[in-house]
């Protein structure tokens, strides 16, 4: 029997983002092609003003592009309804941000608890804390809680829905080495256990060796892309 194809989640054919930056055009992206299967974590690799960002809001339904199509399983995100698209990203996507956003007059059960009390499959607040380590951690305050913990905070609210896709973008940026190691761990854990299709953005080398994937990005577009034979275990990193 042949091998059976990966299943294709998220595609991006011919990806253009230009802004209008007073009278210079400014080119984000430059026909920026990829595709993220089912199960697998990408590492997105590249200096400052690369792209990376830029992509990644495109694909998670944030930001719309000049030219190109995004497509989720197959449907075409430039050709749903606002009410459609605002679905697509409260139910099949998750992010993860640099800054952490948690409330600070929340515990960490209730800020996990704003996302699944409007999902509609959603795993508990204490599932979802418990897999990123937080299980002691419930009924803290953002306050009681070191930065690389309301980060793990923010990544169990952004899974606690079960999204097909997270999408993390410099998600240990305010972090120290070892602090970043930990929540680089939570997201690895979460891509494992529950299959979610997870794509990383870093400027940091190094993170590259715990991905499937990794594309460099240089001037808006995808300069190299380079398989994993084995995925390195995230406590054997270093930077």
């Amino acid at each position: 029997m042949p091998p059976v194809p990966p299943t294709v989640v998220l595609e991006a054919r011919g990806l253009v983002k230009t802004y209008q930056m007073g009278e210079v055009q400014v080119q984000a992206l430059r026909g920026v092609d990829l595709v993220l299967h089912a199960g697998e974590l990408v590492v997105l690799l590249g200096p400052s003003g690369s792209g990376k960002s830029t992509l990644l809001n495109i694909l998670g339904g944030l930001d719309h592009p000049t030219a190109g199509q995004v497509l989720y399983r197959g449907e075409d995100l430039s050709r749903m309804s606002e009410r459609a698209l605002t679905r697509y990203r409260r139910d099949h996507v998750g992010f993860v941000f640099q800054f952490y956003n948690v409330l600070p007059s929340l515990t960490a059960r209730e800020n996990v608890a704003l996302v699944t009390e409007i999902s509609p499959h959603p795993m508990t607040p204490e599932k979802a804390l418990g897999l990123v380590g937080l299980g002691e951690r419930l009924d803290h305050f953002p306050s009681q809680l070191s930065g690389g913990e309301q980060q793990r905070v923010a990544i169990a609210r952004a899974v606690a829905k079960q999204p097909d896709v997270l999408l993390c973008d410099e998600p240990t940026g305010a972090l120290d080495q070892e602090t970043g190691k930990v929540v680089l761990g939570a997201i690895a854990r979460v891509n494992v256990e529950l299959g979610t299709t997870t794509a990383v953005i870093t400027h940091n080398a190094a993170v590259a060796a715990m991905a499937d994937r990794v594309l460099r990005f240089a001037d808006g577009r995808v300069a190299s892309v380079v398989e994993n034979a084995t995925r390195a275990r995230v406590e054997d990193l270093s930077w």
